[in-house]
């Protein structure tokens, strides 16, 4: 059995929650972080002194953070060919567009835009910076659409990894109030997405508890 620490509107969270439920695991998780709490508690630090979600552990195995790490972790355990190929070249190649999604895109999201555009109060958005994000992260998904118009899904043809990691921030991208770039290509590979099942359970989530009003 699985069991994962973290508030489902996490989007951290919500990638491994994704992944858990495209493999079918059998999991508990518990909400923690934000209005949660318990994630400074010495129980929980001893798990990831670093205090952030999620946190994983399979069975009595020892805690995973980092959901880069409890992703492989995961489909290197549980998963097959092709959501995560067993020879090594293959592999590389869904990685090498997981660590991309990952540093270029989920993180230049979350942050720059997300925060700036729900986490922070009308008065105090900094509209500016919020555009001049929004052209930067355009620039990172240029290179998304060219791999979609040639493919399916983000590494190839098949579903992988590589989508999880990436595609956990479009529900939130697409949804928010800014203006996008246009990219059709990454718009149909999103709405393929809002197909599966497990997306739509554990990514299509409400954010407005984290949304910040005045």
């Amino acid at each position: 059995m699985l069991t994962i620490w973290g508030r489902k509107t996490s989007s951290n969270v919500q990638a491994v929650m994704w992944c858990i439920g495209e493999l079918g695991l059998a999991h508990m998780r518990h909400d923690v972080g934000h209005r949660y709490g318990g994630n400074d508690t010495p129980e929980f630090l001893a798990m990831n002194p670093n205090g952030l979600v999620p946190v994983l552990k399979d069975g009595d195995g020892e805690p995973l953070w980092e959901t880069g790490a409890i992703l492989r972790y995961l489909a290197s355990r549980y998963g097959s060919a092709p959501f995560w190929p067993s020879d090594l070249p293959s592999r590389a190649q869904v990685d090498k567009w997981a660590e991309w999604a990952k540093i270029n895109v989920a993180i230049n999201f979350s942050v720059p835009i997300f925060w700036r555009v729900v986490r922070t109060a009308p008065r105090d958005r900094d509209e500016v910076a919020i555009r001049n994000a929004v052209e930067a992260l355009g620039r990172m998904l240029d290179i998304a659409e060219a791999q979609l118009r040639a493919h399916a899904f983000l590494a190839g043809d098949d579903f992988t990894l590589a989508d999880i990691q990436f595609g956990h921030i479009l529900y939130r991208y697409f949804d928010i109030a800014i203006d996008r770039p246009e990219h059709p290509a990454l718009r149909s590979y999103y709405e393929r997405l809002t197909e599966r099942p497990a997306f739509r359970e554990h990514v299509m989530v409400s954010y407005e508890d984290l949304r910040v009003l005045d």
